[in-house]
């Protein structure tokens, strides 16, 4: 453990998530962490400064925990996963003496209300309409393709489904077809729908302290849902100006003083940004990981930086590199899902094993040899992760990865 600055921020990690608390544990500022009575035992065991909670509980105790980390002194509360982000804003409204911040975290949380928001702001997103069953599933996918002038016989637009409160691709549908709409549980509603937007989807990693953008990364999607690196190609990064004044414009509408968002945008054709979502978190596929591994800063250090309502300016300055320009090459990462229904083994393909970028993997052996169909994006099994010189060959070769069978 490093050694502690009482005149620092003292932070709480709301989730339990073992790279984080490494990361706090070789910070100067106190932490505590937060997290279901299931992580407790290891907790006491390891030294790691523990309160439980059960963050499924919403009852008339839920203000217990902001008084618990209030009364221990606690600055401010981190969420680590998107099922903490209305508790972080609940827990620092008491924590700051700040209402609003709980307000915000719904928005946050609500990604229909999210993207009332970012209208109001003056920010540009698609068509989209909440759903409460099939019939309104069909009723969009209808208007959606006659607004835009479909004949008969012509392939529907796709439309997109989400669930309001979810992380990433959890919940996420595309829609082309009524055969589609029918295939869809009254479990997933309500849910968010969305127009297609023809355009290069990228993601954003932002650091904010004191509302301005304290470090910034574009993250390139090669397949949604598959493969992701870090830092983009110099065709994407072309577009970091305009990006940043979407991120300011965003940090604006959505009153954000402190903290780190990771949204998500379009940019089509002709140079115009299209918001899709934001989130209030890290994010997945490991992304701070791969930040790590380029840019030498430890990213969930640099959450309780921004969070830290007693970071000083020599101390933000002093801590991130310049974007892309401190880069060493570049870092991916690949999910692998099972491309065959009924599976034995897991074998890494020789070409993914032996190219020089392969660093290494997180792919358990098969637990059971049927393999559930993947409903919408569904969840990967496993990550393969990569580094090298060249975007290109990197963005390829993550491409590549689709076609190969790694359980077989």
């Amino acid at each position: 453990m490093s050694e502690k600055n009482p005149d620092k921020g003292y932070v709480a990690l709301l989730g339990w998530h073992l790279g984080a608390i490494d990361a706090l544990d070789r910070f100067d500022r106190r932490y505590v962490v937060v997290a279901p009575d299931w992580a407790e035992e290891y907790a006491k065991d390891n030294d790691i400064p523990f309160v439980p909670w059960n963050f499924e509980r919403l009852n008339d105790r839920s203000m217990e925990i902001a008084e618990t980390l209030k009364d221990m002194g606690v600055d401010v509360a981190i969420p680590l996963y998107e099922e903490t982000v209305e508790w972080a804003g609940a827990v620092n409204a008491v924590l700051m003496g700040n209402p609003r911040l709980h307000g915000q975290a719904l928005l946050f949380r609500d990604k229909s209300l999210m993207k009332r928001r970012a209208q109001l702001g003056g920010i540009r997103v698609g068509i989209f309409e909440e759903a409460h069953d099939r019939a309104d599933v069909e009723r969009f996918l209808r208007r959606v393709n006659q607004s835009l002038l479909k004949l008969e016989g012509d392939p529907n637009d796709p439309i997109h489904m989400k669930a309001f409160d979810k992380a990433g691709c959890l919940g996420h549908r595309v829609i082309r077809t009524v055969d589609d709409v029918a295939n869809i549980s009254d479990e997933e509603f309500p849910s968010l729908l969305e127009s297609h937007l023809d355009g290069w989807e990228f993601a954003v990693e932002a650091w904010v302290h004191d509302r301005k953008i304290r470090f910034l990364n574009i993250s390139e999607y090669v397949t949604l849902g598959y493969s992701v690196f870090v830092p983009a190609t110099p065709e994407l990064e072309k577009y970091r100006p305009l990006i940043t004044r979407e991120i300011e414009k965003l940090i604006e509408t959505f009153d954000i003083d402190f903290g780190f968002i990771h949204p998500e945008y379009f940019v089509t054709a002709d140079d115009t940004m299209y918001f899709g979502e934001v989130a209030y978190r890290p994010p997945g596929f490991n992304v701070f990981e791969l930040l790590e591994r380029v840019y030498g800063f430890n990213a969930y250090q640099a959450l309780a930086l921004v969070f830290d309502p007693k970071t000083t300016e020599e101390e933000i300055e002093a801590f991130f590199p310049r974007e892309v320009v401190d880069a060493e090459g570049y870092a991916g990462v690949f999910g692998v899902y099972p491309r065959r229904r009924v599976v034995k083994d897991l074998q890494i393909p020789p070409e993914t094993e032996n190219h020089d970028y392969f660093e290494f993997h997180q792919l358990p052996a098969p637990m059971q040899e049927k393999v559930m169909k993947r409903t919408a994006f569904g969840t990967h099994w496993g990550l393969l992760y990569f580094h090298g010189d060249d975007p290109h060959t990197m963005r390829d070769l993550l491409k590549s990865q689709e076609e190969l069978d790694f359980y077989v």
